[in-house]
C-alpha cells in the first residue's frame, strides 16, 4: 500500500520527526496531515513523499505547525 510506504519513508528520515504525520493516498496523491515542528520539515516531507514510486503529487494543506506545544493552525 502506497500510504504505508510513504509513512515508512518519512519515519526513516534521520533529521526530522514525522511520527505525528498521517498519510492517505488518493489516485497517486499523498495527503499528509497531522503536525510537524518547522516549515523545513514540511518541505522535507514533500520531498520524501515525491520520491516514492507511484506518488504523483503531495498535499500538505492538512499539516499543521506546532511550536512550543501550541497549535498555530494549518501550515501554509
Amino acid at each position: 500500500m502506497l500510504a504505508n510506504t510513504v509513512y515508512s519513508q518519512l519515519n526513516a528520515d534521520p533529521i526530522y520527526y514525522f511520527r505525528h504525520v498521517d498519510v492517505r493516498v488518493d489516485n497517486g496523491v499523498a495527503h499528509l496531515s497531522g503536525y510537524v515542528w518547522s516549515t523545513d520539515a514540511i518541505y522535507q516531507a514533500r520531498k520524501i513523499a515525491m520520491k516514492v514510486p507511484g506518488i504523483t503529487g503531495v498535499s500538505t494543506n492538512e499539516l499543521q505547525l506546532e511550536r512550543n506545544g501550541r497549535d498555530n493552525g494549518p501550515a501554509r
